[in-house]
This record gives C-alpha cells, structure tokens and sequence, in this order.
C-alpha cells in the first residue's frame, strides 16, 4: 500500500483518480485544509483516522506528513505511447520528459511538478538505478504527480528510439552541447533528456539524441542542479510554443 504525505499531496489524491483506502490525521490539528480533507474522505467513503503525532512520525518517509497521511493503491503506471495518444487528444504536439537515472527523490519530485504545470505529456524514468515513485517523490511534486502521466522503463535508449519512430525530435541537456538551449527549435514533437545529478547524460543515450541543448554558465560551478536545469529547458519549450 502507498503512502501519500502532507496536506496538498493529500487534498491532490483526493481530486485524482487513485483509490485511498484511509488517512491518517494528527490529534489536535485542524484547519480549512484538514476541514476539506476530512469532508472529501466522508463523501468518497474513505475511513479517517486520528492518531498521536509520535506514531505519524514513525509511519512517515518524507519527514514532512504535515500531521496528514493517506493510504492507498500505487500512483498509477502509465506507457510512453499513451502519453502520445494524450497529446493527440489535446492536439497538441508530443512534449516528454525522459530522466536518465535521475536518483535523488527531491529532484524527481520538483521535476514532476514543472513538467506538470508547463502542460508537458507525460514523464519517462528508468526502473533501475534511479529514484522510484515514493513517499518523497510524491511530496516534493506538491500533488502534481496525482495528474501527470509517469511511464517507468527498463531502457531509456530503447525507449528513445521508439519516441523518434513516433515522430519526436529528442533533445538532451548536457553542458557540451552544440546548441544553446534558447536558439534550438523546440515547438515540435519533443523529448527533453536530463540526465543524472552527478555524471549527467550517460554516453550512449547522447548518441540516441538528436542535439544536445546547453545553458550558459557564467560562474565557477560545473552544473546547475538537475531539477533547475529541467525547470529552464521545460519552460523554454513553453516560450517558444506560445
């Protein structure tokens, strides 16, 4: 059974489609946002329960329940072809995010919930070797996870050459790249690649990309973070799109 933590990732299951069996509430606290989450579980059927703030401390993975934690099935596993058909249905072209072992939970999450917020399609990740959907993946994307399609992939390179048969153009971010970020074409059909916190893009998914995109960086540091990388590239795409 999954966990979900904290009060907005919490209030975002209950809008979504996922199935909670209960939730947990701190002793003592209230609140507009306990009031609806309270309501909405007693209109869904949804059991609520309160227990003593050591115990959700002991229950909790992310260290931020927020005095709330719900129980319930898995985020739902969606296909990278379906992430396509979504795009079809909104007549939009294909935009994706694809994360090549990306490992810390934080990060995933943040890169969740600009990929959500920017309208992208859907989210590829890698089952081994990087972050899983957990407890803190789910808090760190502030409940976005609950509406963007994620696709979990045993290999990215396969994946890649499936999403260019589709007709998607892939770009991965990387600081040798050719081309600045803010001068490539990316009003297409488009994958975006970031790669992982400490080695970046591993060497045969650069051969799998069509171009490789690059941030200028006027300071000492080697790389920005790979969620504020992803945040600039992601909304670049929505620059240009507009």
């Amino acid at each position: 059974m999954a966990k979900i933590e904290g009060r907005n990732p919490v209030i975002e299951a209950l809008k979504g489609k996922r199935r909670l069996e209960r939730i947990l509430i701190q002793q003592g606290i209230g609140g507009n946002k306990i009031d609806w989450i309270i309501d909405q579980a007693r209109k869904k059927g949804i059991k609520v329960e309160r227990l003593a703030k050591k115990k959700l401390d002991q229950m909790a993975l992310s260290h931020a329940h927020q005095g709330v934690i719900a129980l319930g099935e898995p985020v739902k596993i969606a296909s990278p072809q379906e992430m396509i058909e979504l795009a079809a249905e909104r007549d939009e072209a294909p935009f994706i995010i694809i994360l090549d072992q990306i490992q810390d939970p934080h990060n995933f999450g943040s890169i969740i919930r600009t990929a959500y917020a920017a309208g992208a399609h859907g989210i590829i990740f890698q089952k081994r070797r990087a972050a899983g959907i957990t407890p803190v993946v789910v808090k760190s994307s502030a409940g976005a996870i609950e509406h963007l399609m994620l696709a979990e992939v045993t290999n990215i390179n396969y994946t890649i050459d499936e999403l260019k048969e589709a007709g998607l153009w892939i770009a991965g971010a990387d600081m040798e790249g050719e081309e600045l970020y803010f001068q490539a074409d990316l009003k297409g059909p488009i994958g975006i690649v970031i790669g992982s916190e400490g080695a970046g893009l591993r060497h045969l998914v650069k051969e799998k990309c069509d171009f490789l995109l690059k941030i200028p960086m006027k300071g000492i540091l080697g790389s920005l973070n790979a969620s504020v990388a992803a945040a600039i590239i992601i909304y670049e795409v929505v620059r240009q799109r507009a």
